[in-house]
């Protein structure tokens, strides 16, 4: 068969000139070379990222010309029939749309599109610059950045950039192609008979910080006025309000703010959610804080970020990408004030301290959890409780894994407040960026680790020395602490709304809240980190990936202390103040609005097929629980919190809200 095969074609010397040619015209000659070879490298980078995004598109072109009916032939062909979505169910009930719902949105969530830009941006009027296919990210990602980028002094627009929020339901609908948000909650309500003239989405742009948002775009005065038009022309109806994440501080900012009067305010008196707003459903609300938020602004990074950093050191922060990637990252997310919102508040008190946290007794042993039954799931037994005596939750940050077990007797700390700063770094002039962490110096670098440990009291404090610029403007717009007396009049200014601790509820007796969210799953807690070698543009502070239990009930894998939660949300911070802050007639309820817990265990997905669940308590993905679809559909529809049957918990939220010794 020898006959058949192909002979190898002999060289063509003319061609072979003419690639010679081609490759001379191409070749860098001047002393510029080495910055054309580096962009080369970014140039790679967008061509695989370019790829990816290629066949996922290719993909859902391949599943959008199925017909409607396969992927659900294909799924119940392997797992059997599946159940009515929530909609369908409750349309056959008889179930209709009643009270207009509104939706919030959180951080990141929600679409931003360019009105203004320079000259790197042209072309993207009104294009997308967060949200949609992210294409500008890959194509001009200095450009990104830099648009995305508000300004180091003021926290809003830099000269000559206006990025704003996208407008209608579409703005959160779906965060990418295929990635749903509030898509199916939207899709489910539409089956009982909602449509957008009763529907609202509450678009803002979530980098900025609450109040600016009506300082710069009247947010707060749009959500005002189309709550008060939906009631309006559904007959007087009150509205139904869903935030979601971040959404549930800014949807309390709203509440104080509205009532206010003006020019801080919205001037509608203390009776306007009372006439206005039937319930709030707060769907994953980190209420007090989320310690992820705290190793983000500490080091850009969490759990995912740090495994990655270890199985390819420097990758993210050498020029692989043509640019220190983490040290861009970081400068672009330290500008975004909202961040500031959701670091831990109530300090040592909620969050627990050197020696003591109120969800100490939390059992990470890897269990197959059945149905509902978790409450067992997290039962102290006598070896997971000894092992749990070790170490507290409430030491936020300790550096080193020794540090973080080591009882606060045996501590020798050296105190970093007065520490000296300098910029006596290497040679910084090589760096793609500027970030803070180039002005500490040495010493200051050297004080951050000499104290060794962070609670949430002194967290606080770390994060004014080693991010000033940051935290100067977060302490002008939020507060983390506990209010002393409510009746003080510095708690009538804006950046205490937002913290339900220093703020009260509005005077709504026969409004409901809701806490909605999902547990059962390991959510970041604490951390373990380490110095990283000295250099003049890497961030010099890493989690510690080398830091795990070594036990199968403790909660410590790969330098981060796990809780139970929704993987972003701790219980605690979500459930707390229904459980107990805001329960029955308190300082901070003192009208003794009806608070509802409602906890979904989460299940993952059984199979592919399944896509992202229909069961699940992860943190987005909880938006597709039917469970939850259903709860927010049947208040919408005119339920009441004890028609859903009032309480449901699987976590110990109640037994460690009992822990906190808070004067109520």
């Amino acid at each position: 068969m020898s006959y058949l095969r192909r002979r190898k074609a002999p060289p063509n010397p003319v061609r072979n000139e003419e690639e010679k040619e081609k490759e001379k015209k191409v070749k860098p000659r001047s002393i510029k070379g080495e910055k054309i070879r580096k962009w080369s490298c970014m140039d790679g980078c967008c061509w695989f990222i370019g790829l990816i995004c290629s066949i996922w598109w290719f993909l859902l072109l391949l599943y959008n010309a199925m017909p409607a009916s396969f992927p659900q032939y294909v799924t119940e062909a392997i797992t059997g029939p599946l159940p009515d979505p929530p909609g369908v169910k409750l349309s056959k009930e008889g179930l209709t749309a009643k009270h207009p719902v509104v939706f919030v949105p959180g951080i990141v969530t929600g679409g931003l599109e360019l009105w203004e830009g320079r000259q790197c941006a042209e072309g993207l009027f009104r294009k997308r610059l967060w949200g949609g296919t992210f294409g500008e990210l890959y194509k001009r990602p200095l450009c990104w950045v830099e648009h995305m980028s508000l300004d180091n002094e003021t926290g809003l627009d830099r000269p000559g950039i206006r990025v704003r929020p996208v407008s209608g339901l579409v703005a959160a609908d779906y965060f990418a192609p295929g990635y749903f948000v509030w898509a199916v909650l939207i899709a489910n309500l539409a089956r009982i008979g909602y449509e957008e003239k009763n529907m609202y989405m509450a678009a803002y742009d979530w980098r900025i910080s609450f109040q600016n948002t009506e300082v710069r775009d009247r947010s707060l005065s749009r959500i005002k006025s189309n709550i008060e038009l939906m009631v309006a022309t559904n007959g007087g109806t009150k509205v139904v309000v869903i935030p979601h994440s971040m959404g549930v501080l800014y949807f309390l900012h709203f509440m104080k703010w509205v009532e206010a009067p003006t020019p801080m305010g919205g001037g509608g008196g203390s009776d306007w959610c009372a006439k206005h707003i039937k319930a709030v459903m707060n769907i994953g609300g980190p209420f007090l804080g989320v310690p992820k938020s705290v190793a983000g602004l500490f080091s850009i990074e969490a759990r995912d970020i740090a495994v990655a950093r270890t199985f390819a050191p420097g990758f993210l922060e050498k020029d692989v990408f043509g640019l220190q990637t983490l040290q861009h990252l970081m400068r672009m997310t330290r500008t975004w004030d909202s961040t500031m919102s959701m670091i831990p508040k109530g300090g040592n008190t909620i969050w627990g301290s050197l020696d003591w946290s109120p969800d100490v007794s939390h059992d990470c042993s890897v269990k197959k959890r059945k149905n509902n039954d978790t409450r067992n799931a997290f039962q102290n037994d006598k070896e997971s409780l000894g092992f749990m005596k070790k170490t507290s939750y409430g030491r936020l940050i300790s550096f080193g894994k020794d540090i973080a077990e080591l009882h606060s007797s045996k501590l020798e700390r050296l105190d970093f407040r007065g520490a000296p700063k300098g910029r006596n770094l290497a040679n910084t002039s090589n760096c793609d960026v500027w970030t803070e962490y180039h002005d500490m110096g040495v010493e200051g670098i050297k004080a951050v680790t000499d104290y060794k440990v962070y609670t949430a009291d002194s967290v606080l404090d770390l994060l004014h020395f080693v991010a000033p610029k940051m935290m100067k403007r977060g302490d002008a717009h939020f507060s983390h602490g506990i209010a002393d007396d409510l009746d003080d009049e510095k708690y009538k200014h804006y950046k205490y709304w937002s913290n339900p601790l220093e703020t009260t509820l509005p005077n709504a007796p026969d409004m409901e809240i809701y806490s909605m969210y999902g547990v059962g799953i390991p959510t970041e807690r604490a951390y373990v980190y380490k110095l990283t070698p000295q250099s003049e543009c890497h961030i010099p502070f890493q989690i510690d990936t080398s830091a795990n239990g070594g036990n199968e009930y403790s909660c410590l894998r790969d330098g981060v202390y796990s809780s139970d939660g929704d993987e972003t949300v701790p219980v605690l911070s979500a459930g707390f103040m229904c459980a107990k802050g805001w329960r029955g007639r308190t300082r901070f309820n003192p009208s003794g609005i009806r608070t509802f817990i409602r906890e979904y265990d989460h299940a993952p997905p059984a199979n592919l097929l399944e896509g992202r669940g229909t069961q699940s308590g992860a943190h987005v993905d909880i938006l597709g629980n039917f469970a939850l679809l259903e709860d927010i559909i049947r208040v919408a529809a005119g339920a009441s919190g004890e028609d859903l049957g009032g309480d449901r918990v699987h976590s110990e939220i109640f037994k460690w809200s009992e822990k906190i010794i808070l004067d109520l």
